[in-house]
């Protein structure tokens, strides 16, 4: 049996933390690896909120020895305890905050972090495996009742990182559904050990969930299948689940985990303002240096931007066939709204009034001015017009002005409001840098791309009289090889003409 100084913890420095369960709770004096930090410290104090101090090896040795022991009694395994120990130590596995704290009632879970197994891209599937099946027999023999069992995976975002895999892509997707159908099959045929012959009828092994085609892990998707075959000879398991994705957010964080399960990082930042592990690990399964990713960054190429909303609940079901149970489909998160940067214009502003005459309408055009001349926001006021008009040219303004003072080119406003052709339209009266105009607004742009674009080499404007149907160059065109006809002299259609 196993005690607290196991030879597993022997050459690991630790120190004395004082660890919180929360913010506002007093310290935990918390014993345990220093490289773990004040994270892993608050962690192991949630798990111990009722004492005033704990020992990270004397905590697990609460709950390695009794299992141990019953193991060791009947003959299964005279190492079970140094194996959790070991598995620990090394940050690999925990069982759930359930068994830390004595609650053996109803269904246990235990946590493995596969990036234990997880060395310059190499997998250790065996040894992956192996830990599965010591999860399943230590929850086994610390809660012969439970019928329920949910071995689980955290620190899955850092673990497709490190593989240089978007998160949210199908390679990634693909070889954590492999892994998952490698624990599931593993863990079925531990679980199969434990059935008792005869008396209990036990629960098929599920593997109908088709596996995918590759993976981007060398020798995964073969381990997977052997599983399978092994679980299938095994024949029935004991327990009702033996796998599942159940938040066990202080075991997690105890394991080094940054995201719970599956779940994505929402940053590239960790709490502290430093590099979230995931986004160094892309960096360096990329070989990407800081300065790089930097340079790409200021350049408007993110190369370490967090998934896309959806790309959890896309997580979800791609492993929900592949395990017993998993938690609630989360929901697709509205995205933020992106937020802009207003440049406000000065208090006093420069600028000038342009009035004009289009097609006899009079218009008044008005400019704001930043104060290096560039044009930040325009006024249009019309006088003869109905109030419906006017309110609509007014709001028009407005919005271009908010678009000019959040960074829009004025040559963006140019080339698209130019040459829209409404009444009234025609010849420009009183703007000399501007003769024609086929709307008011083709007016307005005209003068703002002469006034502060330098730009007086628009295509002239040439306003359609408003009886031109078939008269145009396209009309004129022949539909056929051959030149059709010259059609009769079409009747005009007399109309009064109003003269102001």
């Amino acid at each position: 049996m196993a005690h607290p100084s196991d030879k597993s913890w022997h050459g690991i420095r630790q120190s004395i933390f004082s660890g919180r369960p929360d913010p506002d709770a007093p310290g935990i004096h918390v014993k345990l690896p220093v490289a773990w930090g004040q994270a892993a410290a608050d962690a192991l104090a949630a798990l111990h909120p009722h004492t005033t101090a704990v020992d990270i090896a004397q905590a697990a040795n609460a709950w390695i020895a009794p299992a141990a022991e019953r193991a060791a009694a009947i003959g299964v395994s005279d190492t079970l305890g140094t194996e959790l120990h070991a598995l620990l130590a090394a940050r690999a596995g925990a069982p759930g905050a359930k068994i830390w704290r004595g609650e053996l009632a109803g269904p246990q879970n235990f946590i493995l972090n596969p990036n234990a197994w997880l060395d310059d891209g190499i997998f250790d599937a065996q040894g992956f495996g192996d830990a599965v099946a010591l999860a399943v027999t230590t929850l086994t023999f610390a809660a012969p009742n439970a019928a329920r069992l949910s071995i689980g995976l955290t620190g899955l975002h850092v673990f497709i990182a490190r593989l240089g895999l978007d998160y949210d892509s199908t390679p990634a997707r693909d070889t954590l559904k492999t892994l998952a159908a490698l624990m599931t099959a593993r863990a079925d045929a531990a679980s199969a050990k434990f059935l008792a012959r005869g008396n209990a009828p036990g629960y098929a092994p599920e593997s109908t969930a088709k596996l995918p085609l590759a993976c981007e892990i060398p020798g995964l998707l073969d381990a997977a299948l052997a599983a399978r075959a092994a679980a299938e000879a095994a024949g029935r398991r004991r327990h009702e689940t033996v796998t599942g994705f159940i938040a066990e957010p202080a075991v997690e964080a105890l394991l080094g985990s940054e995201t719970i399960g599956f779940a994505p990082a929402l940053s590239a930042l960790d709490s502290e303002g430093d590099l979230a592990a995931w986004a160094a690990a892309k960096l360096d399964a990329t070989g990407t240096s800081a300065k790089t990713a930097l340079a790409a960054h200021l350049a408007g190429h993110d190369l370490l931007m967090p998934p896309r909303p959806a790309a959890h609940a896309a997580m979800h079901d791609a492993l929900a066939p592949f395990v017993h149970a998993m938690p609630a489909r989360p929901a697709t998160a509205i995205p933020a709204p992106r937020k802009t940067t207003r440049e406000m214009l000065p208090a006093r502003r420069t600028g000038y009034t342009q009035k004009a005459a289009i097609g006899g309408h009079k218009l008044f055009l008005s400019t704001g001015e930043y104060a290096n001349g560039r044009l930040g926001e325009i006024f249009i006021a019309l006088h003869k017009e109905g109030s419906a008009f006017r309110g609509l040219m007014d709001a028009f303004a407005i919005a271009v002005s908010m678009g000019l003072q959040h960074g829009v080119n004025l040559e963006d406003y140019v080339e698209a409001f130019t040459f829209t052709r409404f009444g009234p339209a025609g010849a420009v009266e009183g703007d000399p840098a501007v003769l024609q105009a086929t709307s008011l607004i083709d007016y307005v742009f005209r003068n703002l791309a002469a006034n502060y674009l330098a730009n007086v080499n628009l295509a002239p404007a040439e306003p359609e009289s408003t009886d031109t149907v078939g008269e145009g160059a396209a009309d004129r065109a022949p539909l056929l090889p051959l030149d059709l006809p010259e059609p009769a002299p079409r009747e005009r259609r007399r109309a009064l003409k109003l003269v102001s």
